[in-house]
């Protein structure tokens, strides 16, 4: 009986843990050897069925403490199924003034989620097409291990 209770419980813990109610869709894509070049464009695919709920939409960055800013700008295109495209370039802070780093973590990795969109509406259902490029005045940045994508559905 107590082989079998703990066999539950471990199951449920498991798929409460896993269970991300929210999610969209959320896809990373690691750099090599944590550099990210200017002409490294990092590209998503979500697709979207949802038009009648507000959505979330953020940026994942996994930095090492190799990183020498506190900050990252970047540009942030999306484009719709119909074929329209948005251009927005954004600040992201991995870092304060005093040079700690933000985003979770321990040791020399850090995850940070940057809100980039907040409840939004999707007007189409379709496939909508993201690109991240980094908009550093860097060639290549060291210390930038992996860039992502995060849609989820808004909890207000």
């Amino acid at each position: 009986m107590l082989k079998n209770s703990f066999f539950t419980f471990l199951v449920l813990s498991i798929a409460l843990v896993a269970c991300d109610r929210n999610g969209v869709y959320e896809e990373n894509i690691n750099t090599s050897n944590s550099i990210w070049a200017t002409n490294d464009v990092a590209k998503f695919i979500a697709p979207i069925n949802d038009t009648l709920s507000v959505h979330n939409i953020y940026i994942n960055i996994r930095n090492t403490t190799d990183y020498t800013n506190c900050n990252l700008f970047l540009f942030v295109a999306i484009t719709s199924p119909s074929g329209a495209t948005q251009l927005d370039t954004i600040e992201c802070f991995l870092a304060d003034d005093q040079g700690k780093w933000l985003g979770k973590g321990f040791g020399y990795i850090r995850d940070n989620q940057i809100p980039f969109k907040r409840n939004i509406r999707f007007p189409l259902r379709g496939e909508y097409k993201f690109e991240v490029m980094q908009a550093m005045r860097t060639d290549s940045l060291t210390g930038i291990a992996s860039v992502g994508i995060r849609v989820e559905k808004s909890v207000k």
